[in-house]
C-alpha cells in the first residue's frame, strides 16, 4: 500500500530549496493531490523539476510554505519569501511535518521515534532503525539522515518512522509528536541560525514538543543545558549519558560517546516494545556509518580512521579520546571557538598536518599548547605526510576528525571523508 492521492487534495503549497528535501517533498506532495508551485533560487536547481511547476510563490491562499532546511526563515537573515510567508500568516513547515500529517490521514497508527543533538544522532537513528529491523519491527528511517521524510514510504499500523532531526527542521514543526524521542546532547552548533545557544536549545526542544505522559523522552544528561530541558518535560523521561554501561558492545560503536548513542537506541528500542535479546542482536550486527570512525585502511600496523562528519571540536572530542597515540589531521573552516576546548586531548597527539582556510587559527592553539603539527594546505598533501610519519614513529591510528566543517575545500563532509578513503586505501594496496 502507499499514500493515497487525495490526502493533500484541495491544498496548495509551495516548496523553497529544491535540493535532497525540497525537490521529493514537492514529488510526494503531488503524488497526494496537492497543487504545488517550487522556487530555488539557483537556476541550474530549477533546471531539475521537471514535471512540476516553477514559479516564484504566491502566498495567497498557500496551506504552507515548505522550506528546505539549509534555508533560514529568520536568522541569520530570513530569506524573502520566508519574511513574505510569515506577514502574510501563511505557516512555514518542514516535510517531516506534512509527513506525519499524511500519515494520520491515511489512517496509519506507525509511531514515530525522533532523535536530534548536536553529536550522535546519525548514528543513534541508523542504530535504532537495525534493531527494529532485527526485531522484524516494519520500519522507514531518513528525514536529515538518508532519505528524505517525504520520500519514505507508507507504513501500517505496526510500524515505527525513525526521523533524525537537526535544529533547522525541529524549528518548523507543528504537527509532529514523537511517540518516542531523544535529545542527545547540546554544544555550541549553528549559532548564527539560532542565536545563541539559548534559541539553539529551544530549538532542539522541540523534538519533545506535544508529547504527553505516555511517550518516553530520552535526554542525554551530560551538559548543562540538557539536564535542565529533562526537568521539564511531560513525557516519561529515560536520562542517559556518556558514562553508562551499554547493554551490548558493537564493532563498530568504540568510544565514550557511542556508549551513549547506545544507551539512547537501547532506551528508545524498550519504549517501542523490542525485546532486549533483539537489542543486543541489533548492537553486535551494526555495521556503522561512513565518515564516522570509520576504519577504511590498514597500513603497516597503523589503522586509517575517516571521521570526516566531526565538523566540531565537540565531535572531534570524541574521536581523539578513542585512541592513545594519533597523527591528527584537521582543518577546514573552523566553527566559533576552533579547537580550543581540546586541549585535554593535545597529549594524544603525536603530529598534526593542518588543511584548509583556519589552519593558521588552528595552529595558532596548537602553538600554544606544544603540540608539534605542519601546515599542508590540502588534503592529499596531509594523507602523503601522515603516511611517512606514521612509518617511522610508534603511532596507533592516522585521524581524519577536522573539527572544522569542509565548505572551503569539499562539497561537504562527505566528499572528504570519500577522498580520505580512497587516498588511504591507494595507500594501502586496497583501492581499485
Amino acid at each position: 500500500m502507499s499514500f493515497s492521492s487525495d490526502i493533500f487534495r484541495g491544498e496548495r503549497f509551495a516548496v523553497l530549496g529544491l535540493g535532497r528535501a525540497g525537490l521529493p517533498a514537492a514529488h510526494a506532495l503531488v503524488a497526494m493531490g496537492a497543487e504545488v508551485t517550487v522556487w530555488d533560487d539557483k537556476p541550474e536547481a530549477r533546471a531539475q523539476a521537471e514535471g512540476l511547476v516553477v514559479a516564484e510563490p504566491v502566498m495567497a491562499g498557500l496551506s504552507a510554505l515548505v522550506i528546505s532546511p539549509g534555508i533560514p526563515h529568520r536568522l541569520p537573515r530570513a530569506h524573502p519569501f520566508a519574511e513574505a510567508a510569515r506577514a502574510a500568516g501563511v505557516p512555514i513547515l518542514t516535510d517531516a511535518d506534512l509527513l506525519y500529517r499524511a500519515v494520520r490521514a491515511s489512517g496509519s497508527k506507525a509511531r514515530f521515534a525522533g532523535i536530534t543533538g548536536t553529536n550522535g544522532k546519525s548514528t543513534t537513528t541508523a542504530l535504532l532503525a537495525h534493531i527494529l529491523t532485527v526485531a522484524g519491527v516494519p520500519n522507514a528511517a531518513g528525514a536529515n539522515l538518508g532519505t528524505a521524510a517525504l520520500a519514505l514510504p507508507w507504513l501500517g499500523d505496526d510500524g515505527v518512522y525513525v526521523l533524525e532531526m537537526s535544529s533547522y527542521m525541529l524549528e518548523r514543526l507543528a504537527a509532529l509528536r514523537f511517540d518516542a524521542a531523544a535529545m542527545l546532547n547540546l554544544s555550541a552548533d549553528h549559532l548564527d541560525r539560532h542565536g545563541d545557544m539559548a534559541g539553539y536549545a529551544a530549538a532542539k526542544r522541540q523534538i519533545f514538543a506535544r508529547q504527553t505522559a505516555g511517550d518516553t523522552a530520552v535526554v542525554g544528561v551530560d551538559d548543562a543545558l540538557s539536564r535542565a530541558m529533562a526537568d521539564e518535560l511531560t513525557a516519561r523521561v529515560v536520562r542517559i549519558s556518556e558514562h553508562d554501561v551499554p547493554i551490548a558492545i558493537g564493532p563498530t560503536l568504540p568510544g565514550a560517546h557511542n556508549a551513549q548513542n547506545v544507551a539512547a537506541a537501547t532506551a528508545l528500542a524498550r519504549a517501542l516494545g523490542v525485546s532486549d535479546a533483539d537489542i543486543v542482536a541489533g548492537i553486535q550486527t551494526y555495521a556503522g556509518l561512513p565518515h564516522r570512525l570509520e576504519k577504511v585502511a590498514t597500513i603497516g600496523g597503523v589503522a586509517w580512521v575517516n571521521d570526516s562528519k566531526a565538523t566540531n571540536a565537540d565531535s572531534t572530542a570524541r574521536a581523539l579520546a578513542c585512541y592513545q597515540r594519533i597523527v591528527w589531521i584537521a582543518g577546514g573552516t573552523a566553527k566559533e571557538g576552533g579547537i580550543d576546548t581540546l586541549t585535554e586531548f593535545f597529549p594524544r597527539v603525536a603530529h598534526a598536518y593542518l588543511i584548509g582556510r583556519d589552519a593558521p587559527m588552528l595552529a595558532a592553539t596548537l602553538t600554544r599548547n606544544g603540540v608539534a603539527f605542519t601546515n599542508v594546505g590540502t588534503l592529499e598533501a596531509a594523507v602523503s605526510a601522515s603516511a611517512g610519519y606514521a612509518a617511522t614513529h610508534p603511532v596507533d591510528v592516522v585521524l581524519l576528525s577536522p573539527a572544522c566543517a569542509s565548505w572551503d575545500q569539499f562539497t561537504g563532509f562527505p566528499q572528504r571523508g570519500d577522498r580520505f578513503r580512497a587516498l588511504a586505501q591507494q595507500l594501502s594496496g586496497e583501492g581499485g
